[in-house]
């Protein structure tokens, strides 16, 4: 199941049992943070759509770490009028991990998925075992030998003299 979430005004995609970079968040590591800015729910072929957000909808999620992203240079200038101005910066972020994903009718939703999900790996069983095709060699094209002749080129006139 996947989810869409709203975190400080910018929206994640996020999966259960996958970690998420966000900017970063006031909370310590290994403490959990529920984000209940939940704007939609797939699974499958079914999802739920917030207006905006989905009541009742949860994601609980565990922070990993805290970190810096990499170096960001900031350079100004104004030519011909000697300013310059070089700063660095790096953007502070949270690794959240997700560890659940909970919506009205879950459990719905889930029992409607997992058999469709099975039928699927059946599906894929039978062609591994059946054996492959057989290659028809392509034709051999004939060779053709091209013994053209170049035609001479002209000869000058020989020169007379007008004296003879």
């Amino acid at each position: 199941m996947r989810a869409i979430v709203s975190i400080q005004g910018k929206q994640y995609e996020v999966e259960e049992g996958r970690y998420v970079l966000v900017d970063r968040v006031q909370a310590d590591e290994n403490a959990e943070v529920v984000l209940d800015n939940v704007l939609m729910v797939s699974a499958g072929e079914h999802s739920i759509i917030g207006a905006p957000f989905i009541e009742g909808a949860t994601v609980k999620t565990t922070v990993r770490r805290h970190g810096k992203g990499p170096k960001v240079l900031v350079y100004k200038m104004r030519r011909k009028k000697g300013y310059r101005r070089k700063n660095g910066h790096r953007q502070e972020f949270t690794e959240l991990q997700v560890t659940m994903l909970d919506f009205p009718g879950k459990d719905a939703i889930a029992s409607q998925v997992k058999p469709t999900e099975e039928k699927q790996e059946s599906k894929k069983a039978p062609k591994a075992q059946q054996p492959k095709a057989e290659k028809k060699a392509a034709p051999k094209k004939e060779k053709v030998e091209v013994t053209a002749q170049m035609p001479e080129p002209p000869q000058a006139p020989e020169e007379t003299s007008a004296a003879e």
